[in-house]
């Protein structure tokens, strides 16, 4: 079968997948916590939104519909868990008043308090940023930190899903003033994907989780804002907003029109008291094809062309204690895939995302050996098998799939189900 094979400019990206439909709580070991984050008012669905329980490192984050699932020691019966999102007012609500399932929660829009703060606008927003980014030994993570965190990647042609994978993954986060690259450790992960719908191609994406934890600017800023490409941006101040109750400057940036390569623009969120990234969303300017495609392709048949109309980023940090870190970032792919015989182009979309779920000091700086550690070039292999046990991923918080993912599991399951008679019936 003929191959391509992407691999992106900041990160790169892989085929790994699992299975949360259906998911069994096993009581013994944990609570789960099922519902849906809206805006108060319109019923808005808050996207992306952070959940944590108070006192604790453990969170999740609600999913493209608002849906969020959070996972509890069962040792723990009291507490409050802190739901928050950008611009919106964060709510505390008391652990014993969740319900199991179908807790609504509804987050007030931050508007009013905002026009009776004196916001002085920044006069050098350049240097702002610059000041950002030379102070992250100061202000984010300053020890070394072992994280744990859900990756999810999905694949679809047009709408349709293709590829489902997830993995649970162990980061060895190098602290932040550190040139020392972190480390990820894969715990468990699985993947299925129906190649009938991929026509004469097999899409091969390198990296796994490093496809979206080099989107975490503050660790590696040489992938974004390298000290020397600062100065082929333009940025400028956009507003104010509130997030998790503190005041918030919303930068916008672009790439300067004289310069050729492909750079990126979006928003920057920087907290105002402690001139701090919290945030950023950006996109990558595509508007030469060429160039951008030759960022992706590694590998392609020769009568084949390839090119992303779409190449997408965002990444969100969280603190505790005065520190920030790493707490969640996605990526989103769209290629159109056009071959010389045939009348159609196809269109192929991926995203990616991980979400930090737990996290602890790691005392001793232990980190993986290097066969036990993840490689940035990795592929790994289809494993479908996973799909049919509803208890895998266990205790470990997960981000909620999705209502057109849960469609292709319940698909996949009864793909399972009807293979293993003939499995048995050939041995």
């Amino acid at each position: 079968m003929k191959t391509l094979q992407f691999l992106i400019a900041t990160c790169a990206a892989i085929l790994i997948s699992g299975n949360t439909y259906g998911f069994q709580q096993l009581e013994n070991n944990f609570k789960s916590y099922k519902g849906k984050i809206l805006e108060k008012g319109t019923n808005k669905k808050l996207v992306f939104a952070t959940i944590a329980l108070e006192g604790t490192n453990i969170s999740t984050i609600s999913n493209t519909e608002g849906e969020f699932l959070l996972k509890v020691p069962a040792t723990i019966d009291e507490g409050a868990v802190i739901f928050s999102f950008l611009g919106h007012a964060t709510r505390k609500i008391p652990l014993q008043e969740l319900k199991k399932g179908n807790n609504k929660i509804a987050l007030e829009v931050l508007i009013s308090e905002l026009e009776e703060v004196n916001i002085e606008v920044p006069k050098d927003v350049k240097a702002l940023i610059v000041e950002v980014l030379r102070k992250k030994g100061d202000h984010y993570f300053d020890k070394p930190t072992l994280m744990t965190a859900f990756y999810r990647e999905t694949i679809k042609k047009r709408r349709r899903n293709v590829s489902l994978s997830e993995a649970v993954v162990n980061i060895y986060k190098a602290p932040y003033a550190s040139n020392k690259k972190d480390a990820v450790q894969l715990y468990k992960a699985r993947k299925s994907t129906d190649y009938s719908k991929l026509d004469t191609v097999a899409l091969k994406l390198q990296g796994g989780p490093f496809n979206t934890l080099y989107v975490d600017i503050m660790k590696y800023p040489e992938y974004i804002f390298a000290e020397e490409q600062v100065d082929e941006y333009k940025f400028s101040f956009d507003r104010s907003t509130v997030i998790n109750d503190r005041l918030i400057y919303i930068i916008d940036f672009e790439q300067h029109e004289n310069i050729p390569n492909p750079l990126y623009a979006g928003k920057l969120y920087v907290d105002v008291e402690n001139k701090t990234l919290s945030s950023a969303v950006y996109k990558l300017n595509i508007t030469n094809r060429a160039l951008a495609s030759r960022l992706f392709v590694r590998k392609k048949p020769a009568n084949v062309d390839v090119w992303p109309t779409e190449v997408a980023y965002r990444v969100d940090y969280r603190s505790k204690n005065g520190k920030w870190y790493y707490g969640y970032s996605n990526v989103l792919l769209e290629f159109k895939v056009d071959w010389d015989d045939k009348l159609f182009n196809s269109v192929y979309s991926m995203t990616a995302e991980m979400a930090v779920t737990d996290w602890k000091l790691n005392t001793d700086g232990a980190t993986p050996k290097s066969k036990e550690r993840i490689k940035k070039s990795i592929i790994l292999n289809d494993e479908a098998i996973g799909f049919s046990d509803a208890d895998f991923w266990g205790e470990y918080n997960i981000i909620e799939p999705e209502k057109s993912i849960e469609s292709a599991i319940r698909k996949i399951q009864r793909q399972l189900k009807r293979a293993k008679p003939e499995r048995g019936s050939s041995k």
